[in-house]
């Protein structure tokens, strides 16, 4: 385990944050693996940011991913900006440490694996949000464990 780990044990909370909808993923307590959450309907900021609040306190969150929609090019944009400034918020709102996680890619491999499921288009739109999640949280928990072998190297 590393230092993040021993910081803030506990599950950890992935955001694939849209304007319409937000993908989520939970990680389990050992932050081993990443199940999908239904996905979060947007309605206000004040109703967003009340449920994910609810969500992590009914969970047991300690740490709060959110995918940050930086450039091919590395480079943040219009978009990035947006979603620091709601992860600004949602730390104010939850008193939990909120992680930006660059996201690219997650999307599009989410759109891949569900293309090559066989799911159905429609069906594939209602979940492309929940996989997104699902792969960022998946990434982020793989960079905890690379850093733990580093650490342990």
């Amino acid at each position: 385990m590393n230092e993040n780990n021993l910081q803030y044990p506990g599950r950890i909370l992935a955001l694939d944050l849209g304007r319409r909808r937000i993908g989520l993923a939970m990680s389990d307590e050992l932050r081993i693996t990443a199940q999908g959450l239904d996905t979060l309907a947007r309605t206000s900021l004040r109703d967003d940011l009340a449920a994910l609040t609810q969500l992590a306190s009914d969970r047991g969150v300690s740490l709060i991913v959110i995918g940050n929609p930086i450039r091919l090019n590395g480079v943040e944009g219009a978009q990035s900006v947006w979603v620091r400034e709601f992860a600004s918020k949602l730390e104010a709102c939850t008193g939990l440490p909120v992680r930006l996680w660059d996201e690219r890619f997650t999307t599009v491999e989410a759109e891949r694996v569900l293309r090559e499921s066989g799911i159905s288009r429609e069906k594939r739109g209602r979940a492309v949000d929940r996989l997104a999640a699902v792969i960022l949280l998946e990434s982020y928990l793989g960079s905890i464990d690379t850093a733990a072998e580093n650490a342990e190297a």
